[in-house]
């Protein structure tokens, strides 16, 4: 039995780093209900959920050993649905050295608790690895006219603090120019060469030093991606495909770069069938002979497995039965989740159930070590008559939403401990592909550099600069019939919970005294409040987002009060002075298909300190009660 004393919290920030080595070991013993080293004996079961807590609150001075290395908390996290509830206290000491890394610490905790797996008690053990964090990259195509220069190009990348691209061949001038930027590159090897590729490990190794060992490591090349759809759309090189990968890899190890630089290919999403539930979905028996073999492979050497998934063909191919909502990430109500009725799991956007689906085709074949890489995924701003959802407030509210999920570490409901990185499709339109009007209208950007529209993502770590959210307002359109305007006013001021009360006579947005301008300000707030969604910003149509301060003389739009830090009251938005602002976490009863733990991003509820500090004591150290 561990008999040492703990030390104080204040006294743990002067520990020496043998002493820090010595109290994470002591910690760790304690977390995992193991004894001493010189005992062999297994620590008694707690009998009860009550004789737990009473543990769980004895350990309370070992909180602070989980931020003696913020980057390496690993925590069993299991069965907290089995307990009834917490009872929080408030009177824990306050730490003020812990009061800077609360917050984060807090949603990294959190975020290890978010477990909803087939067993929804399934212990979630977190890798400890800040190098693989999920990540959000850009497609390149180049079928544009006018094309940037290929230093245009990088530095247009960097300005967009864009840190991970996928080009389909390997440019030199891209590669090039490239070098030093520490933008992480996936090169293609295009399908018209794999047949050379495949039949010829000369050629192989060949490409490698022409494409990869001449331009690494100040070009950070991270992979290859060895043709594109190849299964689908040249089925004649199927055969071919995986001796060219086996080559490619080969020549990597000559080089003594297969550690760094992996190699994979693109799938499209076909090669999956009945994807949904996920639980029934499968590989196409048709492409066994190498899907198995690559499965394999990937598995050998730590390698992904690529899938270009597009909700919007899954939505368009199955209309009336895949509703809008669920693949823009739209926040649903329980009742319109899709549940898998296998698993029981709930699956609130498409893209999840699509990377489930991958995860189950590789269990199907015995593979359950590689992880699904995203390497295309996207939705058209712009489509012809027969694509009326192809539309730019649907690609803002995709791309925008995706782009949260991914970085939010959201997971998937199978796999909550893994969060999928992602390549957008695609950085640029481009203009000179063939008809339909969508296959030209994927871009983020035009040629020219300008947004296509406004990202909405700053609240998830930031990606891409034309993302304004901070200084982007909602504003009514001029010259629009007023009856529908004031039908708008008047729903944002009543159902829609906007604060009005600045356009009330005798306050400062009151004048001008006409239905355009008090439209404006409503919609503006209703804008604030839900977080500057786009889709928050419509009003069937008599409003749109503007850049443009609508702000004028003493009337200050809710939008520039949140710019500007202003304390006056907006929207309930005002935080008790003292309290640290953290996001709520709902502790939900019973076992169930879905999250136990879900961090509630919008409507931050202040918590004292204090009150935090029993709350993350508990959590991480109440695996030893099972």
């Amino acid at each position: 039995m561990i008999t040492q004393e703990i030390p104080a919290a204040a006294e743990l920030a002067e520990l020496e780093d043998e002493e820090v080595t010595e109290w994470q070991a002591l910690s760790s013993e304690l977390r995992f209900s193991r004894l001493s080293s010189s005992s062999s004996s297994s620590p008694p079961p707690m009998s009860s959920s009550l004789q737990c807590q009473a543990r769980a609150r004895t350990l309370i001075p070992y909180f602070p050993l989980l931020f003696l290395d913020k980057k390496k908390i690993c925590s069993p996290i299991g069965r907290l649905a089995q307990q009834n509830s917490f009872s929080i206290k408030s009177d824990i000491p306050t730490i003020p050295k812990l009061r800077s890394g609360l917050k984060e610490a807090f949603i990294l905790l959190v975020r290890l608790m978010n477990v909803g797996t087939t067993n929804p008690c399934f212990p979630l053990f977190c890798k400890g690895d800040t190098d693989k964090e999920p990540y959000v990259g850009v497609n390149i195509g180049t079928d544009a006219s006018a094309l940037l220069s290929p230093e245009a190009l990088a530095s247009f990348l960097q300005v967009q603090k864009i840190t991970h691209v996928r080009i389909y061949d390997a440019d030199p001038d891209i590669l090039k120019a490239l070098s030093g930027t520490k933008i992480r590159v996936i090169v293609g090897v295009p399908n018209n060469q794999i047949l050379a590729i495949g039949s010829s490990n000369t050629t192989a190794a060949s490409w490698i030093y022409r494409n990869v060992v001449a331009y690494y490591p100040k070009t950070l090349i991270i992979a290859v991606a060895v043709g594109d759809e190849v299964l689908t759309t040249v089925p004649s090189s199927a055969p071919l495909l995986m001796p060219a990968i086996e080559s490619l890899y080969s020549a990597l190890v000559a080089a003594n770069l297969h550690t760094q630089i992996k190699v994979s290919t693109p799938h499209a999403a076909s090669v999956i069938l009945d994807t949904f539930p996920p639980s029934q979905a499968f590989f196409n028996q048709s492409f066994t002979s190498v899907m198995l073999p690559l499965l394999q492979f990937l598995s050998k050497t730590g390698s992904p497995l690529m899938m270009n998934l597009y909700p919007y063909y899954v939505f368009m191919q199955n209309k009336g039965v895949v509703p809008l909502d669920n693949s823009l990430f739209k926040p649903l109500t329980p009742s319109k989740e899709m549940v898998d009725p296998n698993t029981l799991l709930h699956y609130t956007n498409v893209l999840d159930a699509m990377i489930d689906a991958a995860y189950v085709s590789m269990k199907n074949l015995n593979v359950t070590d590689v992880v699904v890489l995203v390497t295309e995924s996207g939705w058209p701003s712009k489509g012809d008559s027969k694509e009326p959802y192809a539309t730019v407030n649907n690609a803002d509210t995709y791309n925008s939403n995706l782009i949260k999920h991914v970085l939010d570490h959201s997971g998937t409901p199978l796999h909550p401990e893994v969060t999928s990185s992602l390549y957008l499709y695609e950085l640029f339109n481009e203009d000179l592909r063939s008809p339909p009007i969508s296959e030209a209208n994927w871009g983020l950007f035009y040629v020219n550099t300008t947004p296509v529209y406004l990202l909405h993502v700053s609240e998830s770590g930031g990606f891409l600069a034309n993302d304004t959210t901070n200084q982007t307002y909602c504003v009514a359109l001029d010259s629009v019939d007023l009856k529908t305007l004031q039908t708008a006013l008047d729903w944002a001021c009543g159902p829609g919970q906007a604060n009005c009360s600045e356009i009330q006579p005798g306050e400062n947005c009151y004048q001008p005294n006409d239905v355009k301008s008090h439209a404006s300000y409503a919609f503006d707030s209703y804008y604030q409040k839900e977080g500057r969604d786009s889709w928050s910003c419509d009003f069937k149509g008599v409003a749109m987002v503007t850049t443009t301060d609508p702000s004028h003389g003493s009337c200050i739009f809710p939008g520039s009060k949140k710019v500007s830090g202003k304390t006056r009251q907006v929207v309930n938005s005002t935080v008790s002075s003292g309290a640290v602002e953290l996001p709520r976490v709902a502790i939900i009863r019973g076992c169930r298909g879905t999250s136990m733990l879900k961090l509630i991003s919008k409507n931050l509820l202040p918590i004292s300190l204090s009150a935090n500090i029993l709350l993350l004591s508990l959590f991480p150290l109440l695996m030893p009660c099972w």
